[in-house]
């Protein structure tokens, strides 16, 4: 019931504490409107002894599929959106957190583009 898509394979030069999947997640947002969610390191968070980033085992940008209700002009607005994105892929840069809360990092955080 989902796509997942290996946003470290599309971004090879984004860090894995830059959040590749999520910059994908905010690039698929920013160019056609599509609301997906990040599985990887953002998810994972901080090591709570460290307090250093951990990484991911796999970046995915998950768009969520249900059953009956998308229709193929849905899914040719998502393959757009990917290629389209992919074509610009190597000019795509990451993200740094700039306020995160105590817990429930990964639904309230502030991100800020690296510049």
């Amino acid at each position: 019931h989902g796509l997942f898509i290996d946003a470290k394979a599309m971004f090879p030069q984004i860090p894995y504490y830059e959040y590749p999947a999520q910059a994908l997640a905010i690039e698929l947002y920013k160019e056609a409107g599509i609301r997906t969610s990040e599985i990887g390191s953002y998810m994972m968070g901080n090591d709570p002894d460290t307090g250093e980033q951990l990484e991911a085992q796999f970046e995915f940008t998950r768009l969520a599929v249900p059953r009956r209700v998308y229709t193929q002009a849905h899914f040719d607005i998502m393959a757009d959106a990917l290629i389209a994105i992919k074509d610009r892929a190597d000019s795509i840069k990451g993200y740094r957190i700039a306020w995160q809360p105590m817990i429930l990092r990964h639904f309230q955080a502030h991100l800020e583009p690296i510049v």
